[in-house]
């Protein structure tokens, strides 16, 4: 019994733990959390007090709200967004295949070489993009809707929905395609409150499409012409930017001869992207990674560009070492960490449209993975862009700038993947605002199960 005669916590009503409380241990454990946690709820505020690291953004439009129907593992989705995006979940619950309908939209929308069709193709065809648990409606239809990161309604909201006839015998084509804008409108009797109003720009499809069907196997973002009054949406989607760098593409790139990926998601051409970025902002950028480095990489010491004698683009690293002009390194021995990191950092301060990011984690020390989330939200101050990131780490969800209006939890179902905003989940309220970190608190539900009962 506490000292003021409130009596001590005992398991829910259930007889079970919430799997939140997986990560407390024992059950005497458990319980004692849950006595602090109500230690805590009986006064008036939280025993750690969470300080926000991120920072409003500059009026640089952002993904506001997604809704998707049918698309991959997920029958039905709709969530919304702000600057920073965390995903978890366990294998193979779809943290990929969700960022991939970006990596579509931006597919879409390209004017050089894209379009609906050859989205479609690379990703592996409208079959592979339907969700297996669609039945009755088995089109794929995808809404989004985009708007300035400090304004709390959207500005645009675009929508396709893509079917093909069941013996496939004809294209992917267009069921609908609908743009619409929301414009300001004042309400009446001099309220003075501004609410928005939709105005549907285009509508498809219409009567030309009628009269000329196979008009539908295009989107009107790929079309140049015929974009002019929402090219805004098209633009914003072409500058979505992947990124799960590979080391060693990095280390060898002139020694693969496979496909080229449309935006280098894995960091193949990494070294010819920083040496076309104009030489004021690629100093500025070096610099400001050198500054990290040094904290991060022991005996660090200085990062530059420099080109060899037949004109190929490096990036060279200088450490303290008993000679006096310390050891040079370039990127073809530098460590898994290393390159990881200056790609991540690199990919930060470009700025631009939406950056998707798969377990930045990988090959880090955990002391640099807690710092990722901080440094993220430093470098969006000066180059606002939106970041999506998918992680199984404890250590980058231990950021108490992290809230849990940030984090996104998907679980598989027999009839798809649920997306859920971490605020819905009222385990993880009550354990975060006992002290907990949202990685503590969520991460737990992220599990697969019991991992020690795996053999070969």
């Amino acid at each position: 019994m506490f000292r003021d005669g409130r009596p001590p916590l005992v398991p829910f009503a259930s007889g079970e733990f919430p799997a939140a409380f997986d990560v407390c241990g024992s059950t005497p454990n458990r319980i004692a959390i849950l006595n602090i946690l109500h230690v805590v709820h009986h006064h008036d505020k939280p025993s750690v007090k969470r300080i926000k690291t991120h920072s409003p953004r500059n009026h640089d439009m952002i993904v506001k709200r997604l809704i998707l129907k049918n698309w991959r593992n997920f029958k039905n989705v709709d969530v919304t967004f702000g600057d920073r995006v965390f995903l978890v979940g366990p294998n193979a619950a779809g943290k990929s295949n969700f960022l991939e309908v970006f990596r579509f939209l931006r597919d879409v929308a390209r004017s050089d070489g894209g379009g609906l069709q050859k989205a479609i193709e690379t990703a592996g065809g409208l079959k592979k993009i339907r969700c297996l648990a669609a039945r009755k409606n088995p089109n794929v239809e995808i809404s989004v809707y985009l708007g300035e990161a400090n304004e709390k309604n959207s500005k645009w909201r675009y929508t396709i929905n893509i079917g093909q006839d069941s013996k496939q015998k004809e294209k992917p084509h267009l069921i609908s395609e609908r743009i619409a804008r929301f414009e300001p409108r004042e309400m009446k009797f001099g309220s003075g409150r501004v609410h928005s109003h939709l105005k549907i720009v285009k509508s498809r499809p219409d009567e030309e499409d009628v009269a000329d069907p196979r008009r539908l196997t295009q989107t009107l973002l790929e079309q140049t012409f015929a974009n002019r009054d929402f090219r805004e949406i098209a633009s914003f989607f072409e500058d979505v930017r992947y990124l799960h760098l590979v080391p060693q593409l990095v280390r060898h790139s002139s020694e693969f001869v496979g496909p080229q990926f449309v935006g280098d998601p894995f960091g193949l051409k990494f070294m010819d992207r920083v040496a076309r970025t104009d030489v004021a902002h690629r100093r500025k950028f070096l610099s400001r990674i050198e500054g990290a480095l040094k904290i991060a990489v022991p005996h660090f010491k200085q990062l530059k560009y420099v080109e060899d004698e037949r004109g190929k683009p490096h990036v060279e690293v200088v450490y303290s070492h008993w000679r006096p002009g310390g050891a040079r390194q370039r990127e073809d021995q530098f460590s898994d960490g290393t390159i990881r990191l200056i790609g991540l950092f690199w990919a930060l301060l470009e700025s631009g449209g939406p950056l998707l990011l798969e377990e930045p984690e990988l090959s880090l020390n955990n002391e640099i993975v807690r710092r990722i989330p901080s440094l993220m939200n430093d470098v969006m101050i000066d180059y606002p862009r939106q970041v999506f990131v998918s992680t199984h780490s404890y250590a980058l969800l231990s950021d108490p700038g992290i809230g849990l209006e940030e984090v996104l939890l998907l679980r598989p179902h027999r009839e798809g993947t649920t997306v859920t905003s971490a605020t819905q989940i009222e385990d993880a309220k009550l354990l975060v605002e006992g002290g907990m970190t949202v990685g503590e608190a969520v991460l737990p539900l992220a599990s697969s199960g019991d991992a020690s009962a795996m053999k070969l």
